[in-house]
């Protein structure tokens, strides 16, 4: 059992004024380029990610979906972060940034940086994994290089599947200029009419619900595609009988998608965003995308007609939206990929030699119980507990926060199969999680009709945390079993997402957890609990404590060290801690994914602090922070990263790990991350990611999730032996 309290850990509110006037005083210290920008950093890493799509040892497929991946996250990137920015300026309500840069001057950065990322994203999807799949026998092709047959063929799939879908729009005085929908692919034609010999313009929309790459009739053992695009504008006689195609050109628009919802005590949460979701189909355009062969005619249309500027368009080699590489995902072709990882059945959740299934609830009595994910399965870990708490009947309750999941959640399943067995079932479910709105309403509705309390989180929050607690009747006695996760509830994702989850029936941290979701569920958030540390009232100043405590013990001469691991590392507050900590000696490892707004290796302030970033088969998404603490580890596992909207406008939790094995466990892979022989990014205090993925010798350094799953693989087969 752990008793700790944050009060006995260092992190009470004792001397809270003398605290925050020494950090005023150390904070004048530093020096106020101290930060790296965000949205650059951003974009450096979706390099990382095209980095992966450019690596000629990579898989094939395995680079096609990076490029994929890569094209996605740069929409997203527009659709929030530039529109979020360019707002911001339009409305006269913009602040210099974490750098102390104009927006705009920032904004001209981006659109440069984004731009230059855009054509070396074009070039290695043809210059480089286009032939290479085509050596493979997956052949790209287009619509010159096909023979008549082909034609044939093609002529016919477009006649009897495409044509009947198409909606030609003309734009004259009698039809204005049609509504352009965000992340559309879009044709630009310019016709002439044979009888009056005047020029028209036409907009042409690419169905989204068709393949957008058409399969072709083999030849020997090549598989073929032509862009759906290509083949429509191939077609476009077809469509305007009579008329005289000059030119076409493709296009696509990205609008601002981020929802902006003005909360208040009275309004229906469900009702406001249903509205907002509606008008995000119409935010205003942030950025243009077009062929590198537009005529000048076609664009000025174009500019003028979507009330955009210069800056805002981006003038590429076709094809447009290589998010379509997503479709070749599905070719069988394993010898492509990367080698299949099966999920392993976490130890302590090993059935016995004479049952079929595992007693979950016996396992987390034993002992707390840490899994991996992937590398354990989700399945027979978290819904495996879900399961047999819906159908136990000494279970009278089940509480749990739902962020993200997915479409046929066996989760949500297993909430609604606890309902409709009596037990009391409550589901907090989040329905401003960004992009999944819609997904989470229909979700919210269903759990209602079950009869599941749903509650729609806290007005100005966005709950984060991922919390599981079930209430079991156990000898007259309530017991309370809690499951505190770094990732979404979520089957699909828990496939390639790297996450952690804490099973535990410590008294503590289940009424941790007990006050905590009430407290979601009513009015207030408390202040202090004793295993989390919860945000937005004290889990920044939990971490700075317990950052400047190990800042002091170094100055004292005791062991001291920090490590993080974190999607990203943006807030002002706790990077001045960690510069604190390392000018007074302390080693610091900074383990990120994304955004690092850290300058390491900065002689006099953060010489001590390394940064690594992994990315690779699996998307690191766990967050974790270990604390040496005079050789007393303090470590803790959770929801949160380094951001202001993770600290000041959501709800997370970290919760403590107590378990030596797990706490050594923890290290052991911070270890592998840091090593010099493991395949990373490291961060240089001029904001550039140096990629380290070959040895001296030539021979590829160590893959943290091939490693990862090796070691979990023998730790299963040890415990069949045994």
């Amino acid at each position: 059992m752990l008793e700790t309290t944050i009060s006995d850990a260092g992190l009470g509110d004792a001397d809270d004024d003398d605290f925050d006037e020494a950090v005023e005083v150390f904070d004048a210290q530093l020096p106020e380029n101290r930060y790296l920008d965000r949205e650059l950093s951003w974009l450096a890493f979706n390099q990382r990610v095209l980095e992966l799509g450019e690596d000629p040892d990579l898989p094939l497929l395995e680079r096609s979906n990076f490029l994929a991946i890569f094209a996605s996250n740069l929409d997203e990137f527009f659709m929030v972060r530039v529109a979020g920015l360019r707002r911001r300026i339009l409305t006269g309500l913009a602040v210099p940034t974490n750098v102390g840069r104009s927006p705009a001057d920032v904004l001209a950065d981006i659109s440069g940086e984004a731009y230059r990322l855009q054509l070396r994203h074009a070039e290695a999807w043809q210059g480089l994994v286009r032939p290479a799949l085509s050596e493979a026998g997956i052949d790209v092709t287009s619509w010159a290089d096909l023979g008549e047959d082909d034609r044939g063929h093609l002529h016919d799939y477009f006649q009897n599947q495409v044509f009947p879908v198409l909606m030609p729009l003309a734009v004259d005085p009698a039809h204005p200029f049609p509504y352009i929908s965000g992340l559309s692919l879009n044709l630009a034609i310019r016709i002439r009419n044979a009888r009056t010999g005047r020029q028209e313009f036409a907009r042409l929309k690419v169905p989204p619900m068709l393949p957008r790459l058409v399969e072709l009739p083999r030849t020997s053992d090549t598989l073929r595609y032509l862009p759906l695009e290509e083949l429509i504008a191939n077609h476009l006689g077809d469509l305007f009988p009579g008329m005289e195609v000059l030119d076409h050109h493709a296009f696509r628009l990205t609008r601002n998608e981020d929802v902006e919802i003005e909360e208040d005590e009275t309004e229906n949460l469900i009702q406001a965003l249903e509205a907002e979701l509606l008008r995000r189909r119409f935010g205003p355009p942030i950025r243009l995308e077009i062929t590198d062969d537009m005529d000048e005619v076609t664009l000025d249309l174009l500019v003028k007609e979507l009330d955009i500027t210069d800056q805002q368009v981006s003038r590429l080699p076709g094809p447009l939206d290589l998010r379509g590489l997503f479709e070749l995902s599905r070719i069988d072709r394993p010898e492509l990929r990367y080698p299949p990882h099966v999920p392993t059945t976490a130890v302590a959740f090993q059935p016995g030699d004479n049952t079929e299934r595992a007693d979950i609830f016996a396992a987390i009595r034993k002992a707390d119980v840490l899994v991996h994910h992937p590398y354990e399965s989700f399945t027979t870990s978290v819904q495996a507990f879900l399961e047999q708490a819906a159908r136990d009947p000494h279970v009278l309750a089940i509480k749990q926060t739902l962020y993200r999941t997915s479409g046929d959640s066996p989760v949500v399943q297993a909430l609604i199969d606890a309902a409709e067995a009596g037990k009391q079932v409550l589901a907090l479910v989040e329905v401003k999680a960004r992009f999944d709105e819609a997904n989470n309403i229909v979700w919210a509705r269903k759990l209602e009709k079950a009869g599941v309390h749903v509650v729609y989180g806290l007005v100005g929050l966005k709950t984060h945390c991922k919390l599981v607690n079930v209430i079991r009747e156990e000898d007259g006695v309530l017991r309370s079993y809690s499951h505190i996760g770094t990732g979404n509830y979520n089957p699909k994702t828990s496939r390639i997402y790297e996450d952690f989850g804490l099973f535990t029936v410590d008294g503590q941290g289940g009424r941790d957890l007990t006050r905590l979701l009430h407290e979601l569920s009513g009015y207030a958030i408390e202040k202090k609990f004793k295993r989390l540390l919860v945000a937005p009232l004290h889990l920044r100043k939990g971490l700075l404590r317990l950052i400047d405590k190990e800042r002091r013990n170094a100055a004292e001469g005791k062991p001291a060290g920090i490590r993080i691991k974190v999607n990203s590392m943006v807030d002002e507050q706790i990077i001045d801690a960690l510069y604190r900590a390392s000018q007074a000696g302390v080693p610091v490892e900074i383990w990120v994914r994304g955004i690092c707004s850290l300058r390491p290796g900065v002689e006099g302030m953060s010489e001590n602090i390394v940064v690594r970033s992994i990315l690779g088969r699996y998307l690191e998404h766990s967050r974790l922070f270990a604390f040496r603490h005079n050789d007393d580890p303090q470590v803790y596992i959770g929801s949160a990263d380094m951001m202001h909207r993770n600290l000041d406008r959501r709800v997370e939790a970290l919760v403590r790990v107590a378990a030596p094995e797990h706490i050594a466990e923890l290290h052991t892979l911070f270890d592998l991350a840091m090593s010099d022989g493991t395949s990373s990014w490291h961060l240089g205090p001029d904001g550039e990611w140096m990629r380290h993925s070959v040895g001296a010798d030539g021979q590829p350094l160590v893959d943290i999730h091939d490693r990862t799953m090796a070691t979990l693989q023998r730790r299963r087969r040890a415990r069949a032996v045994r």
